[in-house]
């Protein structure tokens, strides 16, 4: 059985998703109705299917497709769209901050991975990269998201963060993307 957030924890995650959107937006200089028009959601291990539920990460990215019958365009083609589900894995959060209690804090761990994250949606979304990856391809796309990651959380440094981006860095895995 896995430990899910309380409460509180589920209120930091969305606080905390609030300002990586906002950093993002910095970052990518995206206006905020931009930022806005790149769907996704988050969700928390309680809520999640069990196709989302990932061992070996924090959060993985899942790629959905709707599609509506009766939405067609003049040529009779279905329309629809894309959206992104980031799959919290509460289980691995909290097992991380527990280990770490004494340097790791939840709000700044929550904080890259929120960020992490949200480079992956703009980025695909944006047409930056694909993706559906090959392992070798999906293993650079890390490194290089990583590298975004550290660049956009500068401007919020602070002991803690710096903490989080030294013990979590590339050797560990935030997050796998999925279609």
């Amino acid at each position: 059985m896995g430990r899910y957030f309380n409460p509180a924890q589920i209120s930091l995650a969305g606080s905390v998703f609030q300002h990586a959107e906002r950093l993002t937006s910095e970052y990518f200089r995206l206006n905020p109705e931009t930022i806005k028009a790149h769907r996704y959601d988050v969700k928390t291990l309680a809520f999640l299917e069990e196709h989302e539920v990932r061992k070996g990460t924090f959060a993985h990215l899942c790629k959905y497709h709707y599609h509506k019958e009766e939405h067609k365009d003049e040529g009779g083609q279905e329309r629809g769209f894309h959206f992104y589900r980031i799959c919290l894995q509460d289980d691995r959060i909290l097992d991380a901050v527990e280990r770490g209690h004494s340097f790791i804090r939840l709000s700044s761990l929550m904080l890259y991975i929120a960020a992490h994250e949200l480079v992956h949606v703009v980025r695909f979304d944006n047409g930056q990269t694909a993706f559906d990856l090959s392992v070798d391809e999906k293993s650079q796309e890390e490194e290089k998201v990583h590298s975004i990651t550290r660049d956009m959380l500068q401007s919020s440094v602070n002991p803690d963060l710096t903490l989080v981006l030294d013990c979590f860095s590339s050797r560990y895995h935030i997050g796998d993307m999925f279609s």
